[in-house]
């Protein structure tokens, strides 16, 4: 079956009305534009593929929608998927929105992606990245002093991971200050620093016990196995 229109002919012997209009926009057979595709589904597609939580503002702007329209139809498809009880969850982290796997499967997840392997970071690791989220801007200096160790090779680690970064230097001292990544909100689940829990008032004043290390502690290469001789 063939038809005439705008004075230019179009076949949709196949693809029937859809790809008519297909033919007839310069669309490719079967797609109506961005804008028209249906919102939900999109957002699930494209929210497959990101690899950093994506933000209202522009999931809006590659969609071609209102911003308060993405930003409820994200919340829908969170909420369905918790009714549903799916393995996976849609949260917003860091600013934007990416899909999670839900907590209850964590073993599952764990099994799978370590399959006998060990990926976590060490102790030492953990607790220096403690230091740096609630003292930051924070020198290496000073974290050493909380902890009590050098922590020159697990700050190294941790730069690696990316989860922390420079952020300028000390006035004082022009020793290099350090602050967790949106990448360490993200791996935590976290949306901003403010969800960290009230732990702070349980680390020392760095300033009380800051004497008893400067710069002057030495510095000792570490992996991920495990920290120096004087860092247990």
């Amino acid at each position: 079956m063939s038809g005439v229109a705008d004075g230019g002919a179009y076949d949709v012997t196949e693809t029937g009305a859809e790809g008519a209009l297909g033919e007839r926009s310069g669309a490719p057979a079967g797609t109506l534009g961005v804008a028209g595709l249906e919102l939900k589904p999109a957002l699930e597609a494209v929210l497959m593929v990101v690899d950093e939580p994506a933000t209202e503002e522009h999931l809006a702007r590659v969609l071609e929608r209102p911003r308060r329209a993405v930003a409820l139809a994200l919340r829908e498809l969170s909420d369905d998927y918790t009714r549903q009880g799916r393995g996976f969850d849609l949260r917003l982290v860091a600013g934007g929105w990416r899909f999670y796997s839900r907590a209850a499967y964590a073993d599952a997840v764990e099994s799978f992606v370590l399959d006998g392997q060990q990926a976590r970071l060490t102790q030492a690791a953990l607790e220096t990245l403690a230091v740096v989220a609630y003292r930051q801007p924070v020198s290496r200096s000073r974290v050493s002093a909380v902890r009590g160790v050098n922590c020159d090779g697990v700050m190294r680690t941790l730069l690696q991971r990316g989860l922390v970064e420079e952020a300028g230097t000390e006035p004082e001292t022009g020793a290099i200050l350090y602050r967790t990544t949106n990448y360490f909100l993200e791996r935590m689940g976290l949306r901003g620093l403010d969800e960290l829990p009230e732990l702070a008032p349980f680390l020392p004043e760095a300033d009380a016990v800051e004497g008893d290390s400067p710069e002057g502690i030495p510095s000792f290469d570490v992996d991920d196995s495990g920290d120096s001789q004087t860092d247990h």
